[in-house]
């Protein structure tokens, strides 16, 4: 069994799209980045390639390769989890959480948790997704960004997951 942790955090801004776990949320502003800028599932991409020593997001798909621009996050979910399949690893579960003042996420997080569970090939019994505020404290709390923080157990396929 391997424990990967993941991060990340854009900046809100005006004209881009709110997408977080490849789920459109309504909001007067979305996230800045090079590609859809995906804060919750960048974070559970770095945590997937954490457990399986495969780097980070920024070595698989870095930001100035001009194929990644706009780029569908649960595209590039998929293949991290695929090249950590292809290295003999097998996603256990997920957990996240997205910080977040505004807008309230109650409504999208089980499609978060199916667009995850379905990407990464596991029930979704096993993923979560959770979203925080930082009761008006901080960057997120402002509301100049939003962040992710996300944990993922992978075993090596031996069969000793089965006690979970």
């Amino acid at each position: 069994m391997r424990i990967g942790q993941g991060y990340d955090v854009h900046r809100l801004v005006e004209g881009r799209k709110l997408i977080l776990g490849g789920v459109e949320v309504a909001n007067d502003k979305g996230l800045l980045g090079h590609s859809d800028a995906d804060v919750l599932t960048h974070a559970v991409i770095d945590a997937i390639l954490g457990a399986a020593k495969l780097g980070n997001i920024g070595k698989m798909f870095p930001d100035d390769d001009e194929s990644y621009k706009n780029a569908n996050s649960l595209e590039l979910l998929q293949r991290a989890c695929r090249e950590a399949d292809r290295i003999g690893y097998k996603i256990i579960n997920i957990d996240s959480t997205i910080v977040a003042q505004k807008p309230k996420l109650i409504d999208y997080i089980e499609g978060m948790e199916i667009n995850i569970s379905s990407v990464c090939g596991i029930p979704i019994q096993r993923v979560s997704v959770k979203a925080k505020t930082e009761e008006g404290l901080g960057f997120t709390g402002s509301q100049r960004g939003i962040s992710a923080y996300a944990v993922c157990l992978i075993s090596d396929g031996t069969g000793r997951e089965n006690w979970i």
